[in-house]
């Protein structure tokens, strides 16, 4: 494994651990699935690049849109769950309330 891949590899499971143990915010929740996603848009970029495919080239672009949308989707729930239950804490959240 080149460091390279290390260092991807590690990012992703950095933000899959701090997904699994570190609930108790919404927001963190969402910076933790937004790095997930950005390590893997870095690490889909370079492979397209190593391989100097050109079919590749539109993965990359692709996941960074999917991305952003589910950035400013996450940013409208936090907003809605924050004026509706006063708070962004998980525990809060029930979806029997709603």
């Amino acid at each position: 494994m080149t460091p390279t891949q290390f260092a991807f590899s590690s990012m992703f499971l950095l933000g899959l651990t701090g997904l699994a143990f570190h609930r108790t915010h919404l927001l963190s929740a969402l910076l933790c699935l937004e790095g997930m996603m950005l390590s893997l848009y870095m690490a889909l970029s370079l492979w397209a690049l190593q391989l100097e495919a050109t079919n590749f080239s539109a993965s990359p672009l692709l996941l960074l849109a999917f991305s952003a949308c589910e950035a400013s989707a996450g940013l409208a729930l936090l907003v809605a769950t924050a004026r509706t239950h006063g708070s962004d804490r998980l525990q809060t959240l029930n979806l029997l309330q709603c």
